[in-house]
């Protein structure tokens, strides 16, 4: 393996081919080796994605999948491709263990809002600090890019992709905790993204397969929408990631992030945004479906995206912007202008290359990749803090404990896709240790006639756990009838012991005015592990 890149050249010295290359950022699988990849039809073998960081000469890599301390060797293996210093990225919005095992996974960002809602300093301070640990420990696997925070302003219960990953419902609650963690972000050398421009909170529609339409007037997303994109920004957030929206108020034929007036007049005249315009995913549906491969990477060029992200076709997407330039329809000045900006956001993460090294990553002035700094005890307290902090009680607590006929059954969206629950996991192994018999219930679960689906054991005693969010591509819309079918059943049957929600607080909203106060409810916003421990203590307190 040759070594990473030294440092960059002067943009002006590449051709406009090369130019134009650099602003597109390519996904790849975060495994080390071309059978693990997990989603083929988007991430390229090892010898694709070498030609395409190395011939092309594409600007970055955004990266999905993999444990932590692999993540470390692949960012060094991809600079290494590289003749030029690459952008690193990924979607940690809930801290770097949400893509790779082993870092801190954090409860979603609507925890630490539901804590502002309480306690506004100590929410103020856990932002913060999601943001300082959730950079430093990107810089320790070879990561320079943050693509977050979330700054849409979740308003619409049904929202399917954006959900717990917002902060909250006002633009207030967050403004303030999505400005703290671009604060504590700033602490080390790393990019951070405020997400998606001009917001996505109104929403019911999942822009991973379809164009949502947002109908508001411009006064309605002057108050609502735009204020916590204008925070970040003030804050110095270095990037902003377009929506692929409709919204027929600022313009009426494209979506956001092939729209001119909003990307160009609105953020960067209007707004005043200096920093890099990056487009959302061009492979999601929204966008792939209605523009094509090649003439969506062009319309995002003209309306003014510096970075384009997930093309469908890197290659024929790179022709395509040149070939756009050739013709006169995109001048060269356009292109200059992007990778000015690129080459600003470089030289900031210069200092955090996947070089290997003994150097503290604690250190933002020697910030030398070292995975071992990973998961450190204020990492680990600050993110079950948050857990605890959050966590939603209602009726008697604790449980009884109980002997006989116990069943533990468990709904969640994809069993077959699931990172947080194994036969370890404490919403499995906890009620285990106390006699209860576990039952599964998924999608795939046969549910004609729903009673045969938990008919195999007879129970008295049913502690019922749900894990339902919103999700992108997999939105748990179809799971929540399944889940209410169960739940009253269990009451008609008089079987329910207790009630554990994990996830969307819009779901606890459907299910807490049926309970009888008698039957205890527990409601976390972490679906992690450490989030289930922490819920269920409550119920099961150690003895």
């Amino acid at each position: 393996m040759k070594s990473v890149p030294e440092s960059l050249p002067e943009w002006e010295s590449l051709t406009v081919p090369q130019q134009v290359a650099q602003m597109f950022v390519v996904r790849a699988s975060g495994y080390l080796f071309d059978h693990q990849i997990q989603y083929p039809e988007w991430e390229p073998p090892r010898a694709k994605l070498q030609h395409w960081i190395q011939d092309l000469g594409v600007g970055g890599v955004i990266l999905l999948g993999g444990s932590a301390g692999e993540l470390a060797l692949r960012s060094q293996q991809l600079q290494s491709f590289a003749k030029i210093p690459l952008l690193i990225a990924a979607d940690i919005e809930e801290g770097v263990g949400q893509r790779f095992s082993g870092a801190i996974w954090f409860p979603p960002p609507m925890a630490i809002g539901a804590i502002f809602r309480k306690d506004v300093a100590r929410a103020l301070h856990y932002a913060q600090e999601m943001g300082a640990i959730t950079a430093s420990e990107a810089l320790a696997i070879g990561i320079n890019w943050v693509l977050s925070p979330v700054v849409d302003v979740n308003n619409n219960p049904l929202n399917p992709v954006i959900n717990v990953r917002a902060f909250g419902e006002t633009p207030e609650e967050v403004s303030q905790l999505a400005s703290a963690f671009i604060q504590g972000a700033q602490r080390f050398p790393v990019l951070t993204t405020a997400k998606h421009f001009p917001g996505h909170g109104d929403t019911a529609v999942d822009s991973h397969l379809d164009l949502p339409v947002l109908p508001h007037s411009p006064a309605r997303l002057g108050e609502i929408e735009l204020p916590p994109f204008a925070s970040a920004i003030a804050s110095g957030v270095d990037a902003v990631m377009s929506a692929h929206l409709l919204i027929p108020a600022w313009d009426t034929e494209r979506p956001a992030t092939l729209s001119y007036p909003i990307l160009t007049s609105l953020l960067r005249q209007e707004l005043g945004f200096e920093g890099l315009i990056v487009t959302d995913a061009l492979v999601m549906g929204a966008i792939a479906n209605r523009y094509g491969a090649s003439e969506a990477p062009v319309l995002a060029v003209e309306a003014g995206a510096d970075i384009l992200l997930m093309p469908v076709d890197p290659a024929g997407a790179i022709q395509a912007v040149c070939d756009a330039v050739t013709e006169g329809r995109i001048s060269e000045e356009r292109i200059r202008a992007s990778v000015e900006r690129i080459w600003k956001a470089k030289r900031k993460v210069q200092g955090s290359r996947a070089d290997l090294g003994d150097a503290p990553i604690s250190n933002p002035q020697s910030p030398i990749p070292n995975p071992l700094q990973l998961a450190s005890p204020h990492a680990l307290n600050t993110s079950a803090n948050i857990s605890r902090d959050s966590l939603l009680v209602h009726g008697q607590v604790p449980l009884p404990r109980n002997t006989g006929n116990l069943r533990n059954l468990i709904v969640v969206d994809d069993v077959l896709n699931c990172k947080f629950l194994s036969k370890l996991a404490p919403a499995v192994a906890l009620p285990k240790s106390l006699g209860y018999q576990l039952q599964l219930v998924d999608p795939h679960t046969p549910t004609a006639p729903l009673s045969d689906a938990i008919a195999p054991i007879s129970t008295t005693k049913t502690l019922l756990q749900l894990f339902i969010r919103g999700n992108p591509f997999r939105g748990s819309a179809g799971l929540t009838p399944v889940a209410e079918d169960l739940f009253k059943r269990l009451l008609k049957n008089a079987e329910l012991q207790a009630l554990v929600i994990y996830g969307s607080p819009y779901i606890l909203e459907q299910f807490l005015p049926h309970l009888p106060p008698e039957i205890p409810c527990v409601f976390s916003y972490g679906q992690m592990s450490e989030a289930q421990a922490i819920a269920l203590e409550v119920l099961f307190p150690p003895q």
